[in-house]
């Protein structure tokens, strides 16, 4: 069935209350290095706050006037050898997974990481047996990089994790 595209816009303080709804679903905090039982004021806390990097964006995906999703680009690091990457996480509320919201997301996170962010390469984690969320990936250029042995809990377990990332595909040159 085609769902309509979804609205992708700047996050804001006041999706706080929705950040924490979808990120309360045990199939999207167990999907996630996050934590159960987020609060909305710790979301109003984390919208709320400045920025760490000049080339730092979150985006929200709304559809039907609510917002159902979220992703983002962070500065991978402090070191200034580092200012080209950027981290990349996304969250998909339950009831807006396999509508095209992350594929909408990721569209607009690449489009501003080639065309404006001044990024050549795009970092992320993914739990090993997350298959829709790497083929997601792959689909964006994301190649897997390596795997990571026991690298975090989840439901009482320690899991795998593989590390992906993409390079730039025609980084910017002088004219």
């Amino acid at each position: 069935m085609d769902h309509p595209p979804p609205l992708i816009r700047a996050a804001r303080p006041e999706d706080a209350a929705a950040f924490a709804r979808w990120m309360a679903e045990p199939e999207v905090f167990g999907a996630l290095l996050q934590m159960p039982h987020p609060t909305e004021a710790a979301w109003r806390e984390k919208l709320s706050a400045p920025r760490s990097g000049d080339n730092d964006v979150s985006l929200v995906a709304e559809v039907d006037g609510c917002a159902v999703a979220s992703a983002g680009l962070f500065r991978a690091g402090a070191h200034v050898r580092r200012r080209h990457a950027s981290v990349l996480g996304i969250s998909v509320a339950r009831e807006a997974q396999s509508r095209g919201v992350g594929r909408a997301l990721m569209q607009a996170l690449t489009d501003y990481a080639d065309r404006w962010g001044q990024i050549l390469r795009i970092e992320l984690t993914v739990f090993a047996d997350n298959a829709r969320a790497i083929a997601l990936y792959e689909r964006f250029g994301f190649v897997r990089e390596g795997l990571h042995r026991g690298y975090g809990l989840r439901d009482g377990r320690y899991v795998d994790t593989l590390s992906m990332a993409r390079l730039h595909p025609n980084p910017p040159r002088w004219d």
